[in-house]
């Protein structure tokens, strides 16, 4: 028997509209989110970001592709990666369905990386993914947008999501400072550690205007849960997230699911 608690119906329904309520007031609190980041002041670039592609090199405007937005998923896959970031892997796993939509309203969507570009042509065919993913592993542009750290960097403690970290070495002596999930994600990348979180997830948006290109928003960390189309679902499922440790894959990692009883009585019964 369940230790879940249980009602009637019409407490249920009590209860719902009551939760209705404060789910509405979270979204409107979420649509004054969404305006005041777009009223963020524009920061103007004049760097000259160079980026390789499947079309060949490519200017940070050469991304736009004619739109006047530019949203990039900075995608961990350092250059020293035998495979995409398990997390970002399955963040990405939505970008398929999206793309093409935010392409029809005037934005382009982009993932870059610091891996070579041959790297990221094989493991995009491997996922099966038709998103745009560009390389920026001789440039800046991961560094300047926090996506990206030196080993002095990290030595020195790097900042990452708008605050600082303590040094590397002495993070590594904190309780899953260099073991439990990061530890295993970087072994699952072929890669060590420290390798490992040089690379950091986050999005970047940029918006150019007669010309000029200028950068409007980023975020990092727990900042692109919001993208994670995953958890969305989850935190709508009867156990929420319901996690004990890290346990998604790659999606073509998982073992195969057995069929389901259920639908072979079903076939069955159709027969």
């Amino acid at each position: 028997m369940t230790t879940h608690k249980t009602g009637t119906r019409e407490e249920w329904l009590a209860a719902r509209l009551q939760l209705l309520n404060e789910e509405k007031d979270l979204t409107r609190c979420s649509d004054e989110l969404a305006q005041r980041r777009q009223e963020l002041p524009w920061v103007r670039i004049d760097k000259d970001y160079q980026f390789e592609t499947e079309q060949g090199k490519a200017s940070l405007a050469d991304l736009f592709r004619g739109r006047s937005q530019l949203l990039v998923y900075h995608f961990m896959f350092g250059p020293d990666y035998q495979a995409g970031c398990p997390s970002c892997s399955s963040i990405a796993d939505g970008f398929n369905g999206i793309a093409v939509h935010l392409a029809n309203h005037d934005v382009m969507l982009w993932a870059v990386s610091r891996a070579p570009l041959a790297k990221l042509q094989a493991y995009k065919q491997r996922m099966g993914w038709t998103f745009p993913w560009a390389s920026s592993v001789d440039g800046d542009f991961n560094f300047d947008y926090s996506a990206s750290y030196t080993n002095e960097q990290q030595r020195e403690g790097i900042e990452y999501n708008f605050r600082r970290e303590a040094p590397f070495k002495e993070r590594a002596g904190q309780p899953g400072g260099d073991g439990g999930a990061v530890a295993q994600f970087a072994a699952m990348c072929g890669t060590d550690t420290p390798a490992y979180t040089r690379e950091r997830p986050g999005l970047s948006s940029f918006v150019l205007e007669d010309g000029v290109i200028y950068h409007a928003y980023s975020s990092y960390s727990r900042g692109v849960d919001g993208i994670w189309g995953m958890y969305q679902w989850l935190d709508r499922a009867p156990r929420g997230r319901n996690e004990t440790g890290v346990w998604w894959r790659r999606h073509d990692e998982y073992p195969q699911l057995p069929e389901s009883a259920g639908c072979c009585a079903q076939e069955k019964v159709a027969k």
